[in-house]
Parts: structure tokens; C-alpha cells; sequence
């Protein structure tokens, strides 16, 4: 008998259960900006923009929105965080910055240094800590929770530059696990230092049998690759056969849709799939209960969210915020409408657009889920394609054709005086190209209107190409972003394009 793990288990389930007060997102929120604002009025940022005056002033939020400019990565790197990197103190939060996450995403040639304060490290902790205590919302057994947690992130061998270190988020957070955790946290210290991932994953394959796993944690594509390794490497049929304790995926980065088919082969066992949301900016959502394909908004974890309506109005077609954008708080936000996602955190961002695309569920209890990236959507003619629309197809074709597709990647060319799409899909296995595309075709028309009149007109085609799946693998180790922080870009457009097709005509 797992005294221990149920012991856990009753713990976890009791947590689960205890309900404060409720009060509203929009309490929380106002509360959250307040105190950011109140904790950075005396850095350089909170001098020039007047937080003092803001505090004091009857509607804070509103002259905050007023004063202080939407910022993206390049604006608030040249303007305030490059100070924080030449090691100037009381920049954009009190103090020096001692860490730099390192993310490129999935589009930028150059890595991005995202500060990361002692208070995000915290912050990061109790998201993370919230996350495990709804487990017991879920049927596990009590064992499980006396098994390894296999945490699959960057190198926590961090790179030293003076003052301060960088590296992913995810080695700078393994790299301070509490000593309660190391017992469980596999692949432990050494084999987390490893900075090349194709080494790694040989050296956790290596390992795999002496573990008893049952929690993975992990983005999906890298996740998948590990599992095909340790499978093949031990001559198995399932994952089970050598960790047959793991019963939780807990996944994020990118949409599981894509993955959950080929997934389904690596298990003999019920597994179940949890989604959080993380980022080098911070950890923003995570799904808190079974059988739901959202998660709820963090909304008291020093990080104060606006959203800026994704639509024509406030974007252009590249993807770039218009200088007349508004953004709306949590309490303007209405249901089933794309937001872009900006944050003011405890790390020093200000009204930081990080990117992503937001679609609330139900915006009274904070329910979100990602429906894409500003600037990883296709709006060629007026179709407005988003990723979550093409997460949809992709699904779906996979299932009629039973085919694995974990990735993919679209682009517009022209064609016939206007234009056409250009799917890329990543798969091992043969199938009927054309039989792909009208499949693909009319499931876009179907969760689309604005996809489907433009098909009729000046949408001319849509074509198919079969690309073996290593290939996004090969042109991500091509481009030096090989790791779980990067990810293949599901929208391809004029550089990176030509870049990708200069790729494919050496390979084929």
C-alpha cells in the first residue's frame, strides 16, 4: 500500500475542493496592476510614465491604458531591456535582472532575452504548485503520485554573462526546484545540464529502465520524439511496458491536436491529457479539471492581462498592431471573440504583446483557450484563416485518413492573378494527396465562413504536399532551434517561406 502517495492523493483532493470567497477576475486584476505599478514607481519606467500619478488617480487602469504604449519585443528591448542586459538596476522592476530566458518562437532569427525576476521565479513555482494540487480532481491512483515526474525542458546548465545567467525558462526553474521535489524530478542533474538535445534524449533513453515515471511533463513534439526513441531502443510495444505507472501528460506550447493520434500508439494504459499554458514570460493558464478543453486564466499571480481585439481594425495583414489599437480588461472581454494577449508582469514587462492569440470560453470564470499567433494566420484575400482553424482540419484529416500528421506548416503563393495555399504535411505514412486536400478543403469551409465565400473567388486552390516528418525536425536543427522553447511554425510567410522550400528542394 502507497501510504505515502495516498496520503498525497487525499491532500491534493482536499485542496481541490476547499472554495474561498469568490470574487470576480476583474477584482483580481485591478488588485494585481495595483500592486505591480505600486512595486515599480520608483524604477526608471515607473518614474517616466508616473506611476505615482497613476496610483493616485480615481480610475488607475484607465490612465495606465492612457500613458503607457503598447510595447511588442523589439520596442521594449531597445527602449528599457537592453538596460537591464548591460546589468543597470531599478529599470523596468526594482533590482538587477539575475536571469534571461532565451526564446526565439517560432519565427525570429535572433534570441529574444526575456527578464526573469526573483518574483517570476515565484510566480512560476505557484502556478506550477496549482497545477499539481488539481490532480486530485482526477482518478489516479495513489501510487501515482509516489512515482517520477519526467520534466522535459532546456539545459539548467545556465550560461553566465557577468551578473546575470541565460538559458530557457524551463532550466531556470528546474535549476531552483525545491529539495522536497529532486527525489521525484527525473532525468535529474546531470543529464538536465545537457545543452544539445539530440545527446539528451539519448541519455534519458539510456536511462529510461532504471525509472518508475509516472507524471511527463513536456511540449508535444519533443515529448513524441523521446517516447518513439525509448519504444524502439527497448524493443517495446507501448510506452507501459517500461514505465507502467505513467498515468498524467501535462503538455503546452503548442496546440496537442496534432499529436493526440500518435500519441494514442505510445500507450497501453489510460493517460490523461492536461494542458497549462507557460511561457518564458510567464505562466499564465492551466486546464483544472477532467474532460474540458480549456483552462482557466491565473489572474492573481503577478501578472495583470488586456486584450486587444484580433480583427482588421486594430491589425494589419502582416500581423503587426495598428498605432489606433485599444485594448479592453478582463471585464470588457466577451465570449467566443480572438483577443491578442498583453501582459504587465512581475518580471518588468509593460503592456508586452508576447504574440498569442486568445479566444475566451467563458470570461466570468476566466476560461480561455489559444486560437493562434498574430502573426501565424493567413488573411491573404479576407480569409482570416487562424491556427485553431487549421489545429481543426488537420484533426479531422488525420482521423479520416488514419494518418499521424504531428506536423505541419501553410503558406499563400500566388496563383492565376491572386492566390492559392500551400500545405506542407509532416507524415511517414502514404496517402491519397488529392483525396488530403478536399478534405482539408472542406473542413476549413466548414469552421470558416470567411474561408469559405473567399474559395469561391479569389481563394483560387488549395494544394497538398507530403513531407516526411524528420524534415520539420532537420530544418529546426538547420536554424539552431533544436528544444522545447521552439517550436515549427504553422504559417510560413515571404523569407522564412522561401527559406523552408530552399530547404525541401535539397531534400527531395
Amino acid at each position: 500500500m502507497p501510504l505515502l502517495g495516498a496520503v498525497i492523493k487525499q491532500g491534493l483532493k482536499l485542496s481541490s475542493q476547499i472554495r474561498l470567497r469568490f470574487r470576480s477576475p476583474a477584482y483580481y486584476q485591478k488588485k494585481e496592476l495595483r500592486n505591480l505599478m505600486k512595486k515599480a514607481e520608483n524604477t526608471a519606467f515607473g518614474k517616466k510614465f508616473n506611476f505615482s500619478a497613476i496610483l493616485a488617480s480615481p480610475d488607475p487602469i484607465s490612465e495606465f491604458q492612457d500613458n503607457v504604449p503598447i510595447y511588442n519585443y523589439n520596442s521594449i528591448f531597445e527602449e528599457w531591456w537592453h538596460r537591464c542586459l548591460a546589468e543597470e538596476k531599478d529599470v523596468c522592476w526594482p533590482g538587477h535582472v539575475k536571469y534571461f530566458a532565451l526564446s526565439s518562437g517560432t519565427s525570429e532569427a535572433a534570441s529574444k532575452h526575456i527578464p526573469v525576476t526573483s518574483e517570476m521565479v515565484k510566480s512560476l513555482r505557484k502556478a506550477s504548485i496549482r497545477q499539481i494540487i488539481t490532480l486530485g480532481k482526477y482518478d489516479l491512483p495513489a501510487s501515482t503520485f509516489e512515482k517520477g515526474i519526467l520534466w522535459l525542458g532546456g539545459s539548467t546548465d545556465l550560461k553566465r554573462h557577468g551578473g546575470y545567467y541565460e538559458g530557457d525558462v524551463s532550466g531556470i526553474s528546474a535549476r531552483r526546484t525545491p529539495i522536497w521535489f529532486q527525489k521525484y524530478y527525473k532525468p535529474g542533474k546531470k543529464i538536465s545540464k545537457e545543452k544539445d538535445w539530440n545527446i539528451k534524449l539519448e541519455e534519458i533513453t539510456k536511462e529510461a529502465h532504471k525509472w518508475d515515471i509516472g507524471i511527463i511533463t513536456g511540449v508535444p513534439s519533443w515529448v513524441q520524439l523521446l517516447m518513439e526513441k525509448v519504444i524502439a531502443h527497448y524493443n517495446l510495444k507501448t510506452i507501459h511496458d517500461i514505465w507502467p505507472n505513467l498515468r498524467v501528460y501535462a503538455h503546452g506550447g503548442v496546440s496537442f491536436e496534432p499529436y493526440r493520434k500518435g500519441f494514442d500508439r505510445f500507450f497501453s494504459e489510460k493517460v490523461h491529457f492536461i494542458e497549462m499554458y507557460p511561457a518564458s514570460e510567464g505562466f499564465f493558464a492551466f486546464q483544472y479539471e477532467p474532460n474540458v478543453h480549456y483552462m482557466k486564466l491565473i489572474v492573481d499571480n503577478g501578472i495583470f492581462y488586456e486584450f486587444i481585439p484580433f480583427n482588421d481594425e486594430n491589425f494589419d495583414s502582416a500581423g503587426e498592431v495598428r498605432p489606433t489599437a485599444k485594448a479592453v480588461t478582463i471585464e470588457k472581454a466577451e465570449n467566443n471573440k480572438d483577443y491578442a494577449l498583453l501582459l504587465s508582469t512581475c518580471a518588468g514587462a509593460w503592456r508586452y504583446m508576447i504574440g498569442d492569440v486568445i479566444r475566451f470560453v467563458d470570461v466570468e470564470h476566466a476560461n480561455i483557450i489559444i486560437s493562434g499567433r498574430t502573426k501565424h494566420f493567413l488573411s491573404l484575400v479576407g480569409e482570416h484563416l487562424s491556427v485553431d482553424n487549421m489545429n481543426k482540419a488537420i484533426e479531422h484529416l488525420s482521423q479520416v485518413l488514419d494518418i499521424e500528421i504531428p506536423e505541419y506548416m501553410v503558406t499563400g503563393i500566388p496563383y492565376e492573378g491572386t492566390f492559392a495555399h500551400q500545405w506542407y504535411l509532416g507524415t511517414n505514412k502514404a496517402f491519397d494527396v488529392d483525396k488530403a486536400r478536399k478534405i482539408l478543403d472542406d473542413k476549413l469551409k466548414e469552421v470558416n465562413d470567411d474561408y469559405a465565400v473567399e474559395r469561391i473567388s479569389a481563394l483560387k486552390d488549395v494544394f497538398v504536399q507530403a513531407v516526411p516528418s524528420e524534415y520539420f525536425y532537420e530544418f529546426m536543427t538547420q536554424k539552431g532551434k533544436m528544444g522545447g522553447q521552439n517550436k515549427f511554425p504553422r504559417v510560413m510567410k515571404s523569407t522564412q517561406a522561401e527559406e523552408w522550400k530552399s530547404f525541401l528542394a535539397g531534400k527531395i
